[in-house]
């Protein structure tokens, strides 16, 4: 375990942003994360997970902390359900596919979201219909100041539309280190209905799909539209699908009849943010280094060494022509630093 001074972190984020970290060090295990948060009480620390959900628009003066934590195992299994732990550091894409080569389903529609499994239930990240908190039981998690371990179980984590407490009232005052998720081993839940992926199924003749069915036809609509962060720097989806009052958007909707929506409850709907941001003609243009994927509006990218500040550029004049052409607002689902 070797703390490094002047790191680069082009590599430790998928935007590809070139920043630098003050010191950096990657911790493999529960006691080297004590361990290190111990021996540097005093200082600034970052914790750093697979850095797919964030924009670095400066370097950081801190101590960067890499949580490397590896390993996955059953916890228990009755007829119906298994109880499956993952350490935070696998890749969330390899934990999905490990889950489904069991024929564990839950997690399926949710595959090839990049980044690490400990930081999915920070956002409460989803796609196609699901959301973690479906299959969540709790997390574990290291008090930054006291070290002491913490069991948070899904109500704790007080979910909602890419929120938990993580990123509310217990921001920057825990660690995840591993996350337990019950998932089916019979009857499983089947979602197709969600997107194109039923559409995707049928175009290669299956009526009847199976969990790694759903898996490929998520991962092929994925990979058309959305590019890969080795190819092409990006962090998945900018942009939250802004939730609105009905009341609110009645009206809005009168000015934009053909405005898509989704019905989220009887007071709200939620309203794509891609195509908001198609409409405002931002869909494929480009701005220096920095621009829009040509195949996903709600996906903003760095075409070669854009700068962080660029691409946050970028973001607050989609935000600011949204508002001044819908009246709707948009947020980043994306963490910017």
């Amino acid at each position: 375990m070797e703390i490094v001074p002047d790191f680069s972190l082009k590599k430790h984020n998928t935007f590809g942003i070139e920043a630098q970290a003050k010191q950096f060090v990657a911790v493999h295990s529960v006691q080297e994360l004590k361990t290190i948060l111990q021996e540097n009480k005093t200082q600034q620390k970052f914790i750093l997970g697979g850095g797919s959900n964030m924009l670095l628009t400066k370097d950081i003066d801190a101590l960067v902390i890499h949580i490397d934590l590896k390993g996955k195992k059953i916890l228990e299994e009755n007829e119906n359900f298994v109880w499956v732990e993952s350490q935070a550091g696998e890749s969330w894409h390899e934990f999905v596919l490990w889950t489904i080569n069991q024929n564990f389903g839950g997690l399926e529609n949710m595959s090839l979201i990049p980044g690490n499994v400990g930081t999915t239930p920070v956002q409460n990240i989803g796609a196609y219909g699901t959301e973690i908190k479906d299959t969540f039981v709790s997390c574990e998690a290291m008090t930054i100041e006291s070290q002491e371990m913490k069991t948070f179980t899904k109500e704790e984590c007080h979910f909602g539309y890419r929120e938990s407490i993580f990123k509310n009232e217990a921001k920057n005052q825990y660690i995840i280190t591993s996350v337990v998720f019950k998932l089916t081993k019979t009857n499983h839940k089947i979602n197709t209905s969600y997107g194109d992926i039923s559409s995707e199924l049928a175009k290669n003749n299956i009526t009847n799909p199976t969990l790694k069915d759903v898996s490929n036809a998520v991962i092929a609509i994925r990979q058309s539209k959305l590019p890969d962060p080795k190819e092409l720097g990006n962090s998945g989806s900018f942009f939250k699908n802004p939730i609105l009052l009905k009341s609110d958007f009645e009206k809005i909707h009168q000015q934009f009849p053909e405005m898509k929506y989704f019905d989220i409850s009887e007071t709200e709907v939620k309203v794509p943010a891609g195509w908001l941001i198609e409409q405002a003609g931002f869909k494929g243009k480009r701005f220096g280094n920095a621009g829009i994927h040509k195949n996903q509006a709600l996906v903003l990218v760095n075409y070669g060494n854009a700068t962080g500040q660029e691409i946050l550029n970028v973001s607050k004049d989609i935000q600011e022509t949204i508002f001044n052409m819908f009246g709707i607002n948009i947020e980043a689902e994306v963490n910017v630093i």
